[in-house]
């Protein structure tokens, strides 16, 4: 099954957490915690664990991001977790990955997998799609 969605992030925070030891790089890994509502048949929302080592003037980096999601998924209701990444040079997304993890499903989604993907369209709407399997 697929379920397709358009998301918003509501929050972004950056913590005060870093790698330790510490060690110098190119570009120094932070993480954040964000918020997402999502609508269509995806709809709900999600907190998320986000670690990126990325530089804002250019564009330029890496991200890795574990979602909590909850809320429906074309009508079944329940929570479950994605991991998601991706690489960019600035214009681009590559290197991506996506997926459900297992045994994360709740309620209506328990038995959840799959994969999924997300994308940006060039009026800045941000896309999400989950192509899921129920145990």
């Amino acid at each position: 099954m697929r379920a397709d969605g358009t998301f918003t992030v509501t929050s972004f925070v950056p913590t005060e957490l870093k790698p330790e030891p510490a060690v110098a790089t190119g570009l120094p890994v932070g993480v954040a915690t964000l918020e997402k509502h999502f609508e269509g048949e995806v709809t709900g929302r999600s907190a998320t664990l986000f670690t990126a080592a990325f530089d804002q003037t250019t564009g330029v980096g890496t991200y890795v991001a574990m979602e909590s999601f909850e809320g429906t998924l074309q009508g079944r209701e329940g929570a479950f977790n994605f991991v998601h990444s991706a690489t960019t040079s600035g214009s681009d997304r590559t290197a991506e990955f996506f997926t459900i993890v297992p045994s994360s499903g709740t309620a209506d989604l328990v038995g959840i997998s799959g994969a999924g993907g997300m994308a940006v369209d060039a009026d800045g709407t941000h896309r999400i799609w989950f192509d899921y399997q129920l145990d």
